[in-house]
């Protein structure tokens, strides 16, 4: 719970999202966000800052333990296989062989332009005092577990947002009868390509991949990016928010006649043998003021997401409209650190009575067709201040303008969470 003060020792639990279209300057834009918290962990009372009673919630045990997920995500990830895997046989064929040469070569550039930047600014930039233990709370999502787990590499809980379905993945025996395997596997790549190579999911090659053209959802793509940076998938659940707030398991093929069915996936991984495991939940929500005013599930499931540490990456300058407040509202006052770019919250709404901004690389106008979005009073504070440099591109424009980045870290925080999830 953010700044939150504790009467008494309870228990705390998990939440989740919801999806969101939008019609704004002739233009379409699914908003893509993702949502979902653990919270359950007996402790002393703490001071903090703000007063705030506990809240009453549901705990899920751990993610049935199975390997499946980890191997089928390791093969179209194009990872050798683990010892025992049915995929053994389908990857010593010049497809499989095929599909890994093209992978490789996409992760190796990654490598070079992104990722090991992304790994120095966050060993150095982001103060592991404040984000080791703290939920990772990221709207606008997609699928983007790769981002999230370099700038939070130890985070216990983390919620995305967006506005595809969570999707499922597919047997081992669907994918053996496939007849055009090449043409799929080849697919998947082009699915990635955008992430590999701008840093972002493009919202509308998502919005046709996403939804039935590659993949039905989010779900095989958010594996691919766990088990290629290095993580262990320990095991997938289907959830959904409930009428309360509260996250509980759905069949895999759950309908609903509501006109909010706050879907999502559970995701338990590991980042190395033995370590203490980390989840990841996508929830399929529209976050625009119209939708998420009158969703009182997810609302409900909202007000338990505190504590967190946000990022908000290539959003297409969402929460920069007013039909956009309630989510804006929700990370501002429920966060101890924001890490974005400038397609985030406005730089205005981080006033320096409570906010300390640290500015990295360089802004002058959003690149493109959002360059009518320019913040007069962010451009003089780079042009101001002394910015530090970036040791990568990200964002929108990437490679062709210079990339921005703004850290800002609530002035009240304790340094320590009011609540560790992993416990």
């Amino acid at each position: 719970m953010i700044f939150g003060h504790f009467e008494a020792t309870f228990c705390y639990a998990r939440l989740q999202s919801a999806v969101s279209t939008m019609f704004y300057s002739r233009m379409y834009f699914p908003v893509f966000l993702t949502l979902s918290i653990l919270l359950s962990a007996c402790e002393k009372p703490r001071p903090t800052v703000v007063e705030a009673k506990p809240k009453d919630t549901v705990q899920l045990p751990s993610v049935p333990r199975s390997r499946v997920a980890d191997d089928t995500a390791r093969f179209f990830a194009a990872l050798p296989s683990s010892e025992g895997s049915p995929f053994a046989e389908l990857e010593k064929g010049a497809v499989w062989q095929a599909h890994k040469t093209g992978m490789d070569a996409a992760w190796n550039k990654a490598h070079e332009q992104l990722l090991d930047g992304l790994h120095e600014f966050a060993a150095k930039e982001l103060d592991p005092k404040i984000i080791a233990d703290r939920t990772v709370f990221y709207s606008f999502s997609g699928p983007d577990m790769m981002t999230a787990t370099y700038y939070f590499p130890k985070a216990p809980l983390y919620i995305l947002i967006g506005l595809e379905p969570p999707g499922t993945f597919p047997s081992y025996e669907q994918i053996e009868k496939k007849k055009n395997l090449p043409g799929y596997l080849a697919a998947m790549r082009t699915t990635m390509a955008s992430i590999l190579g701008r840093s972002f999911f493009v919202t509308r090659e998502m919005d046709s991949e996403l939804r039935g053209q590659t993949t039905d959802g989010i779900l095989l793509p958010m594996l691919h990016l766990l088990v290629r940076t290095n993580h262990t998938i320990l095991g997938v659940r289907y959830v959904r928010v409930d009428e309360n707030g509260k996250i509980i398991e759905r069949p895999v093929d759950w309908k609903t006649d509501s006109k909010f069915a706050n879907r999502g996936v559970e995701v338990e991984f590991e980042s190395a043998p033995g370590a203490a495991s980390q989840r990841a939940y996508y929830f399929s929500v529209n976050l625009d003021d119209e939708h998420l005013g009158a969703n009182t599930a997810f609302k409900a499931f909202l007000a338990r997401v505190t504590d967190t540490v946000a990022m908000f990456k290539a959003t297409s300058y969402m929460t920069h409209h007013d039909e956009f407040s309630i989510i804006r509202n929700h990370v501002l006052n429920n966060s101890v650190m924001v890490v974005q770019d400038d397609s985030g919250i406005p730089f205005h709404f981080y006033t320096p009575d409570k906010w300390n901004v640290a500015l990295y690389g360089d802004y002058e106008k959003p690149y493109g067709s959002f360059r009518y979005m320019q913040e007069k009073d962010l451009r003089d504070a780079f042009k101001s201040g002394k910015p530090k440099p970036l040791p990568m591109h990200i964002g929108y424009g990437y490679r062709r303008i210079e990339s921005n980045i703004e850290v800002a870290t609530r002035k009240d925080i304790n340094a320590q969470p009011a609540d560790n999830p992993a416990k």
